[in-house]
């Protein structure tokens, strides 16, 4: 048996994803226990499954961070540690060719919604965060203060489509609509790209003729079900 890994978990939603690692954590199918579970968003049914299983929850609230920043970012609003040279001469979410001032209101905004998430994760010793269902994109900022040992990933992400084919933010319906015949998800580690990061696992399923979208995405959370505890298993088995 490997170790039981301490996992802290992100989520936006209804947590699906969330719950089938509750579910593996106490079938005792994976080696894992969940520490946490932070929303950006308040009130979401993923919130509601993790308080239901003794889980600590806490709310980050983007919207209003950034509704907040539209009105101005003084520089003592940004983290002490924040430098924005360092995180353009990193990120690689944006084009070049994007308007300067909208890729600095992203990464300022971005990175005073981040410091708080941190200042919760970091109060807890996890050994691997969880994004399972958290629909905003993670800066250099956050990921350099959690992948603190070089070449050592421990933000793990799942998308649903198969990488590296359709990243965004619409795997499903992107697979859907290019006519595939195959679609599936993967499960990745993340990088300063945006599903970009190591593969870590994928499923597949195959798209009959007639299948909707809905009918797709049905197929896919199936997978992603199955997918997810066992890559948190493979992350405890080589820990």
């Amino acid at each position: 048996m490997a170790k039981t890994i301490n996992v802290g978990t992100l989520i936006s939603g209804g947590g699906t994803n969330l719950q089938a690692i509750i579910d593996a954590c106490t079938a005792g199918r994976i080696d894992a226990r969940i520490l946490f579970t932070g929303s950006d968003t308040p009130g979401v049914k993923g919130l509601e499954r993790a308080q239901k299983a003794g889980i600590d929850t806490f709310v980050v609230d983007y919207a209003k961070i950034i509704r907040s920043c539209k009105k101005g970012i003084d520089p003592g609003d940004l983290p002490s540690d924040f430098n924005l040279q360092e995180i353009l001469g990193k990120q690689q979410l944006m084009a070049g060719n994007m308007e300067k001032d909208r890729i600095d209101f992203f990464l300022k905004s971005r990175a005073i919604a981040e410091k708080l998430l941190l200042d919760h994760i970091l109060s807890f010793q996890i050994d691997l965060l969880v994004l399972a269902g958290f629909m905003r994109v993670l800066t250099p900022y956050f990921i350099d203060r959690m992948n603190t040992i070089p070449g050592q990933y421990r933000i793990m992400n799942i998308h649903p489509a198969l990488l590296p084919s359709f990243p965004g933010t619409d795997g499903y319906g992107d697979t859907f609509r290019y006519g595939c015949k195959v679609g599936g998800c993967t499960v990745h580690f993340i990088d300063y790209g945006e599903d970009t990061g190591p593969i870590i696992g994928q499923r597949s399923f195959e798209i009959a003729e007639g299948d909707t979208l809905e009918d797709v995405k049905r197929k896919g959370l199936e997978q992603e079900w199955e997918l997810y505890p066992a890559c948190i298993q493979k992350f405890a088995d080589l820990g």
